[in-house]
């Protein structure tokens, strides 16, 4: 037996993340590079130490060994530890046979043993998928006050959106007195964040209990928290106000990353007092050449620029030489773009080679059909030929050559 702790993470970043299309054709959603030199999981991670909870299981599935290696033994975020630290939670065979996670709630069952050996009060079961800087450790509080059996963050959300979210109608006090999944006309604005604390005890339970059900999808949304509402266990809702991002779309990874370079979003990535920390590669600092035209953006160690570049994100290693543009765009660690390239509003993958003269993109007041507008998408390792062109909404994940004229 472990030394007990009182509460631990269950990090669930085994995720496909199918609507990042050729962003996650080799490594998981939360692997996904994100503001320039994190990952998306640097969030939940640096927010599990920054609230004191220092036991964390990373369940991985999906295209694994990427995240394996950037989170290692975790001693970017100070999880390298004697007692407890990170943990990568892979299924893995036991008595019975192999078996995948089959859901959410089927990946915390199948690592039981793991959480039993901590012996702990309360378990968080925290989505690796999304960007926010959130203190667990209120919420826990929270959670003990009401000596709830499960509390679930959650924030209100533009009425107009609400159907795009599972959604929870509270009662006075903020328990829980209905949930609404994806509703077609919702009677509340008040969306789940994915972001759950659960006394052990009772988890533990349940999680038995659905697993012998043949009728189950074994995930924590459709059935494990409904059948903890239908027993009359203590459920509350806990109110989040701060910036929070579920980057599963394109739009919604492009717009999150832009946001970080508007003043009005409430994301400060260089506040001391919350750090989000990350694994950063080792390169040089960044080089601005006199020739250079740099507006309103992020620019990493590493980098190279040349040309010009508005209202974009480069990660490290970036090279844009004398003439390219880029604009609106999120450039992915080791990519190049080439002397008189053009991107704009696109998003290039890491160790990508964008041609000379190339197009990526467009801005969409320049596009006929809005409808048909969109981000353009240029997967890893992939090069774009001298004058080749990748059209808006576009996402390619092979070689593309200049059409013959």
């Amino acid at each position: 037996m472990a030394r007990k702790m009182e509460c631990i993470a269950m990090l669930l970043a085994g995720g496909q993340g199918s609507r990042l299309g050729v962003l996650t054709k080799n490594i998981a959603k939360p692997a996904v590079p994100y503001g320039g030199k994190y990952r998306i999981i640097d969030f939940p991670l640096s927010n599990c130490v920054n609230s004191g909870i220092t036991t964390v299981g990373v369940l991985t599935q999906y295209q694994p060994l990427e995240l394996n290696d950037y989170i290692g033994n975790g001693q970017p975020w100070d999880l390298d530890r004697a007692h407890g630290g990170v943990h990568m939670l892979s299924p893995y065979q036991q008595i019975k046979g192999m078996e995948w996670y089959k859901g959410t709630a089927n990946a915390i069952y199948q690592n039981i043993n793991f959480i039993d050996r901590y012996n702990p009060e309360y378990v968080a079961v925290l989505s690796g998928d999304h960007i926010y800087k959130m203190d667990y450790n209120k919420m826990l509080e929270y959670h003990k006050k009401n000596n709830a059996a499960c509390t679930i963050a959650m924030l209100e959300v533009p009425w107009e959106d609400a159907s795009r979210f599972g959604l929870m109608v509270l009662n006075d006090d903020n328990s829980i007195a209905e949930f609404q999944e994806k509703p077609k006309n919702p009677t509340s604005n008040k969306a789940s964040m994915g972001v759950y604390i659960f006394t052990w005890s009772k988890l533990r339970q349940y999680l038995i209990d659905d697993e012998n059900n043949p009728e189950s999808s074994n995930d924590f949304g459709h059935d494990v928290i409904p059948a903890m509402h239908n027993a009359g266990e203590r459920m509350f809702a806990y109110l989040f106000d701060g910036y929070w991002k579920d980057v599963g779309t394109i739009d919604s990874l492009w717009e999150a990353n832009l946001d970080l370079l508007n003043p009005k979003v409430d994301l400060d990535l260089s506040d001391t007092s919350w750090k989000i920390y990350s694994k950063t590669p080792v390169a040089p600092p960044q080089y601005i050449a006199p020739c250079a035209d740099i507006q309103n953006s992020m620019v990493a160690e590493g980098s190279k620029v040349f040309g010009h570049v508005d209202y974009s994100i480069l990660f490290d290693n970036v090279t844009v030489e004398e003439g390219a543009k880029v604009r609106y765009s999120i450039i992915m660690p080791g990519a190049t773009i080439k002397a008189g390239a053009d991107v704009e509003y696109s998003i290039v993958a890491e160790n990508s080679v964008i041609g000379e003269k190339a197009t990526v993109g467009s801005r969409p007041e320049d596009s006929e059909n809005r409808a048909e507008w969109g981000i353009a998408v240029v997967g890893a390792n992939v090069n774009v030929g001298d004058g080749a062109k990748v059209n808006p909404k576009e996402m390619i994940d092979s070689d593309r050559v200049k059409e013959a004229e």
